[in-house]
C-alpha cells in the first residue's frame, strides 16, 4: 500500500469526475432535445388544431375574411413566437404570419405533401427547402363540408429548442459540480476514517517486519479498522511475549547444562593433574555421577515437554481407577517421606473411583506434584491427597503445609523453568520444568489445574478428570 492506496482513490475520484462531465455532456442535450421537440411539438400541434377548427375553418366556410384571419394569425404568431400558415392542398400559401397580405402575389409551396410526416404530427427538416435550416413543422388539417380544405401549419426555429437545451445542460454542470465538491465530504472521511488508521497499521507493520514487537500504536475506532489495530497490536505482543519466553528458555537452559557440565569438568580435570588423590576418587566420582543423572534429568524433561507441545498428541485413554494410582504414587515417596518425617494423607472417594485419560501421564502429573510438595514441606508436616467426584468430573487435589507461594509468583509457576525466590534454596536440584510439564499434560487432556497458596500457610494443587461412563468401566488389576 506504500503511497498508492490513497492515490489510487484521488485518481479514481478524478476519473469519475471527468467520466460524469463528459456523460453528462454528451447525454444531456440529447435527452433534452428530444424532451423538449416531443413538448414543442404537441404544444404547437395544439395550437395549430385550434385554430383550423375556428379561424381558419371560417375562410372556407365564408364566415370570415382574410384579413381577419391574418390578423389573429399574426397575434399567435408572437404569442407561440412560430411562424403560422394556412396551405391548400395543392401547395398554395392561403395565408401566413411571417407576410404580408397580398392576394395578386400566389406563393406556391412546391412538393408540398403533408402526408409525409406519416403517422407522427410533427417533422423536421427543412420545410420543402423553404428554410436553410431544420425547422419543427407542426400540421393540422382544415375541414369544411367533410372534406379537408387545407391544413393550418405552424413552423418552428430549431435554435430555440438548442437554446434551452443549453440551459438545461449549464444546470446540468453546476449541479454536477456542487456533487463534486460536496462529494470531497467523502474524501475527507475516507482519509480519516480508512486511510490515515490504515497508514498507521502499515507503518505497525513494518515496524514489526524489521524485528521491532515492542513497538506501539493505536487507533481510536470502533469499527473494523480498530478491531484489525487491536488485533495485530495483541498479535506483535504475543510474539514478543514468545521471543522474551524464548530468550529466557534458552538462557535457563544454558545455565542448568553449564553448572553441571562446569562441576563435572573441574572434577574430572583435579583428579587427572593430582589436585584430587586418588583415594578421594571415589566420593568426587559419586558427585560427577549424581550431576550426570541430573543433566539426563533435565534432558528427559526437555523432551516430555517437546512431545507434550506437539500438536496432535496421541492419547492412550483409558478407564482406570485414579484411587489405586494415587495408592501407588504414595507409595513410590514411602522412603522419603520417611527421612524426611512427612506423612502422606489419602482423603479418596469410594474405594475405587474410575476416570478416562492416559493413566501412565496422570500417574506422572501426581508424581510431580507429590514430589513437589514433598521438597516445599516442613519437617514433621503432612500432605493431603484426595479426590472428589462432582457433576461427571473428578477433581484430585495435592496439598501441603509448607513455605508456600507469593502471590506475585502464583501466575508463573507454570512458566518452564521458573523458580519463585523462596524456593530456590530448598530446590537446587529441580529443573523447573516439572509444573510445566504437569500443566500441559492436563490442558492435553482438555482438563484443568488450579493453584491456591499462601505464603508461609502451604499450597494446594487441584486439578480435574474426566469421570468414566459406569457401563464402560474395566476394572485394573
Amino acid at each position: 500500500m506504500k503511497k498508492t492506496l490513497y492515490l489510487k482513490f484521488i485518481i479514481a475520484y478524478i476519473i469519475f469526475g471527468v467520466f460524469a462531465f463528459f456523460l453528462i455532456g454528451l447525454l444531456v442535450p440529447m435527452i433534452a432535445q428530444d424532451t423538449l421537440k416531443k413538448e414543442r411539438a404537441e404544444d404547437l400541434y395544439t395550437e395549430a388544431v385550434l385554430i383550423a377548427d375556428t379561424y381558419a375553418s371560417g375562410l372556407y366556410t365564408n364566415d370570415t375574411s382574410l384579413g381577419a384571419v391574418k390578423n389573429q394569425l399574426d397575434v399567435l404568431s408572437v404569442f407561440i413566437n412560430a411562424t403560422i400558415r394556412v396551405i391548400n392542398p395543392s401547395g398554395r400559401v392561403v395565408l401566413s404570419s411571417d407576410t404580408p397580405l397580398d392576394v395578386d402575389n400566389v406563393e406556391i409551396i412546391e412538393n408540398f405533401d403533408p402526408t409525409a410526416a406519416g403517422t407522427s404530427y410533427y417533422m423536421i427538416d427543412d420545410f420543402y427547402g423553404y428554410y436553410n435550416t431544420d425547422v419543427l413543422t407542426v400540421y393540422a388539417p382544415i375541414t369544411a363540408t367533410y372534406k379537408v380544405r387545407g391544413y393550418v401549419v405552424i413552423n418552428s426555429s430549431m435554435a430555440q429548442i438548442a437554446q434551452a437545451s443549453e440551459k438545461y445542460l449549464s444546470i446540468a454542470y453546476i449541479t454536477l459540480l456542487i456533487a463534486f465538491l460536496l462529494s470531497l465530504i467523502v474524501l475527507i472521511f475516507f482519509t480519516e476514517l480508512v486511510y490515515s488508521p490504515l497508514k498507521k497499521i502499515t507503518y505497525a507493520t513494518e515496524q514489526y517486519a524489521s524485528g521491532n514487537m515492542h513497538y506501539e500504536f493505536q487507533v481510536e475506532s470502533n469499527d473494523e479498522m480498530g478491531y484489525l489495530a487491536a488485533a495485530l497490536g495483541y498479535m506483535a505482543s504475543e510474539i514478543a511475549r514468545a521471543e522474551d519466553d524464548q530468550k529466557k528458555f534458552v538462557a535457563n537452559v544454558s545455565h542448568d547444562f553449564r553448572s553441571p557440565l562446569t562441576s563435572i569438568r573441574g572434577y574430572l580435570e583435579a583428579m587427572i593433574d593430582g589436585t584430587i588423590p586418588p583415594e578421594m576418587h571415589e566420593k568426587y566420582l559419586t558427585i560427577v555421577l549424581n550431576e550426570t543423572e541430573r543433566l539426563t534429568k533435565l534432558t528427559n524433561s526437555l523432551l516430555t515437554l517437546n512431545n507434550l507441545n506437539t500438536k496432535g498428541l496421541m492419547l492412550n485413554r483409558t478407564n482406570f481407577d485414579i484411587n489405586a494410582v494415587i495408592r501407588n504414587v504414595a507409595a513410590t515417596f514411602e522412603g522419603t517421606c520417611k527421612n524426611k518425617k512427612l506423612a502422606i494423607e489419602l482423603i479418596l472417594t469410594g474405594e475405587e473411583l474410575y476416570v478416562n485419560a492416559d493413566m501412565e501421564k496422570i500417574q506422572q502429573v501426581l508424581y510431580n506434584l507429590t514430589d513437589n510438595a514433598i521438597k516445599f514441606s516442613h519437617h514433621d508436616s503432612l500432605i493431603k491427597i484426595e479426590t472428589t467426584e462432582k457433576k461427571n468430573k473428578v477433581f484430585v487435589s495435592v496439598k501441603d503445609y509448607g513455605i508456600g507461594i507469593p502471590k506475585e509468583d502464583q501466575k508463573y509457576v507454570f512458566d518452564r523453568f521458573y523458580k519463585s525466590d523462596a524456593s530456590r534454596g530448598k530446590d537446587k536440584k529441580g529443573t523447573g520444568l516439572g509444573l510445566s510439564i504437569t500443566k500441559e499434560i492436563i490442558h492435553s487432556h482438555e482438563e484443568h489445574i488450579d493453584v491456591i497458596s499462601t505464603e508461609g500457610v502451604g499450597t494446594e494443587f487441584v486439578f480435574s478428570l474426566a469421570l468414566a461412563d459406569e457401563k464402560e468401566q474395566k476394572v485394573i488389576e
